[in-house]
C-alpha cells in the first residue's frame, strides 16, 4: 500500500468514525441521529437566538389569561415527554393565520387564527403535543446538522406566488423550519403527539379531529377566495395526505382508554372575546377597503380583488384579469421630496418613465411607471409613493396587465389614489372581530346563529367549520358554540 493512497484511507476511516461517533439514541424515537453538528445542549441557544427573530417578524406576543392558559396546557403536555433536558416555552402570536410551528430548545407558538379554529383544550393540546414532538425527535437540530435548515427568511409565500420580490416583504419566514420537514417526520410527530396527549389525560383522537377542522377550513377557504389564492396555514407548512386523519385515527387506537378529557367549556371560556381575523394594529379588510385604524389611513381596491392583509405589505390580486396591487410603508432616513425618493432611493436610479410630482388627497406624491413581467406575462407597473410626514412614505406597486382595457385601468389608478387620511369618527367606529361564546337555546338553529355573524357570504359553512360541525350536524341545546361579531 502506498503512502499515495494511506492518506486518503486514513482521513476516510477518521471521517467514519467521527459520523459513527456523533451519532445518539434518541430516547423519543428510539432512533439513531446524527446530530453531532448541533449538540442537545447547543439547541437552547438557537432556540433563543431564532426566536428573537419570530418577534421581529410577527410583533409582540399576545399577553395575560389567554397566553397563560394556552402555556399551562403546554407544560401539561411537556411533562409528559422523554425528554427532560428541555425547558418548553409557548407563545401566542397575534396572527389571524391558522398556524403552528416549533423552534429547538422547546420554543413553541401558536397563532390566535389556531385557537379560533380549536373547538376544545384537547385539540389545542393535541396542535402543541405534534410541535413538542418536533423538539423531542429533533427534527429541526438533525436539519441543521445535515445542512438543510435555511436561515429565516420569507420564502413561503414565493412557493406561492413565484414572486422573490413579494416573498421579500411577506414576513413569514419562521415557516421555513416548518418547510423542511420530510413526510416521514411530520407523520413521526404526529404519533408522538398523540401519546403525549393520551399520557396527559386528553382524549386520544382530538388529533385527528382537529386535523378535520383544518382541512374543512381550508377547503371553505379555496371556495371563498377562490382556489388560485395562496394560502398560509398549517397544511402549507406541514405536509398533507389524504390519509392522515385516518393515520392519526389509528395511532389513537392503539392506546388504551383514558379519560378521554376535552375540557371544551374551559377552553371556549379562554378564548371567548378573543380578536378574530385581523387586528386594529395590523389594520382591517372590510369588503374591498382596508382601514388602519391606529395609523389612521385607508384606502380601497377595485372589485374582484382578492385582498390578503400580510406582517409587511397588504397585497391584492383580481381574479380575471390578473392585475395586482401591493401596498407597504417604508421610512427614507434622507427626508427627501417624493419625487427624489421614488427615482433615487426607491428605485435606486434605475430608469422610471413618466415620472412626476402630484399630491393625494392634499398629500405630497410621486408617480411614475415601469415595464415588467409577472407569471411570464408582460405588465405595466404604475408607482405611487405617498409622503405620510417627513421621511415616511406610503407607497402603491400595480402591476397592470399589457393589453388590459381602459375601464380596469382607471379603476386601479383610483385605487391609488383612494389612499386619505381616517376621520376620528373612522377610528372609533372601525373595530375588529372578536369571538363571542354563545349557548344554544331551545329552537335555535345552525342558520339562526349563522345569521348574527357579520360575513357576506357562506354564513353556515363559516359557522360549521368554526364549531367543528360536519353538514348535517344539528346544534345541542344548552351546549356553547363559537360565533364572530362586529
Amino acid at each position: 500500500m502506498t503512502q499515495a493512497f494511506k492518506t486518503p484511507f486514513l482521513i476516510f476511516l477518521l471521517t467514519l468514525s467521527l459520523m459513527t461517533g456523533a451519532c445518539s439514541t434518541n430516547p423519543a424515537t428510539g432512533e439513531q441521529q446524527f446530530t453531532a453538528l448541533m449538540p442537545a445542549g447547543q439547541e437552547a441557544a438557537v432556540g433563543a437566538q431564532e426566536h428573537g427573530k419570530v418577534e421581529q417578524t410577527f410583533g409582540k406576543f399576545i399577553q395575560g389569561p389567554l397566553a397563560q392558559y394556552v402555556g399551562a396546557v403546554g407544560h401539561k403536555v411537556a411533562q409528559n415527554t422523554e425528554r427532560k433536558d428541555v425547558q418548553y416555552k409557548f407563545f401566542v402570536i397575534d396572527s389571524p393565520v391558522i398556524n403552528a410551528f416549533a423552534l429547538p430548545g422547546g420554543y413553541v407558538y401558536t397563532t390566535r387564527g389556531l385557537l379560533a379554529l380549536a373547538n376544545n383544550e384537547a385539540e389545542l393540546a393535541a396542535v402543541l403535543g405534534h410541535e413538542i414532538g418536533h423538539v423531542t425527535a429533533r427534527h429541526s437540530a438533525e436539519r441543521v446538522s445535515q445542512g438543510f435548515l435555511a436561515q429565516l427568511g420569507a420564502v413561503v409565500l414565493a412557493a406561492a406566488t413565484d414572486s422573490a420580490q413579494v416573498a421579500n416583504a411577506a414576513g413569514l419566514g419562521s415557516e421555513l423550519y416548518i418547510k423542511s420537514y420530510s413526510r416521514g417526520q411530520e407523520h413521526q410527530a404526529d404519533e408522538l403527539g398523540v401519546r403525549y396527549i393520551n399520557r396527559a389525560g386528553y382524549d386520544n383522537f382530538a388529533m385527528a379531529s382537529f386535523l378535520n377542522s383544518m382541512a374543512a377550513s381550508s377547503n371553505l377557504e379555496a371556495k371563498v377566495a377562490g382556489s388560485s389564492a395562496p394560502r398560509a396555514d398549517w397544511f402549507s407548512t406541514h405536509p398533507q395526505t389524504e390519509n392522515r386523519v385516518g393515520e392519526a385515527s389509528a395511532e389513537a387506537a392503539k392506546y388504551a382508554s383514558n379519560t378521554k378529557m376535552l375540557n371544551r367549556d374551559a377552553y371556549l371560556n379562554a378564548i371567548n372575546g378573543m380578536i378574530y381575523g385581523d387586528s386594529a394594529a395590523q389594520g382591517l379588510v372590510r369588503g374591498q377597503t382596508f382601514w388602519h385604524p391606529e395609523m389612521g389611513f385607508t384606502f380601497s381596491f377595485p372589485n374582484g380583488f382578492i385582498i390578503q392583509n400580510q406582517p409587511s405589505q397588504v397585497a391584492g390580486v383580481h381574479k380575471g384579469t390578473g392585475a395586482v396591487i401591493l401596498f407597504d410603508a417604508a421610512g427614507d432616513a434622507s427626508k427627501a421630496d417624493p419625487l427624489t425618493y421614488l427615482t433615487q432611493t426607491w428605485m435606486k436610479g434605475e430608469a422610471v418613465q413618466n415620472a412626476q410630482t402630484t399630491t393625494v388627497n392634499g398629500m405630497r406624491a410621486a408617480s411614475g411607471s415601469f415595464p415588467g413581467t409577472v407569471n411570464g406575462k408582460a405588465v405595466t407597473v404604475q408607482m405611487m409613493a405617498i409622503e405620510w410626514q417627513p421621511g415616511q412614505f406610503f407607497r402603491f406597486q400595480v402591476a397592470m396587465p399589457n393589453g388590459l382595457d381602459s375601464a380596469s385601468v382607471d379603476a386601479l389608478k383610483k385605487s391609488t389614489y383612494s389612499f386619505r387620511k381616517m376621520t376620528a369618527s373612522e377610528k372609533s367606529s372601525i373595530k375588529p372581530d372578536r369571538i363571542s361564546i354563545v349557548t344554544a337555546g331551545a329552537g335555535q338553529s345552525v342558520a339562526s346563529l349563522a345569521a348574527q355573524m357579520p360575513f357576506d357570504n357562506y354564513k353556515e359553512e363559516r359557522f360549521r367549520v368554526l364549531n367543528g360541525l360536519r353538514p348535517n350536524d344539528t346544534l345541542v341545546t344548552g351546549q356553547k358554540y363559537k360565533i364572530i361579531v362586529r
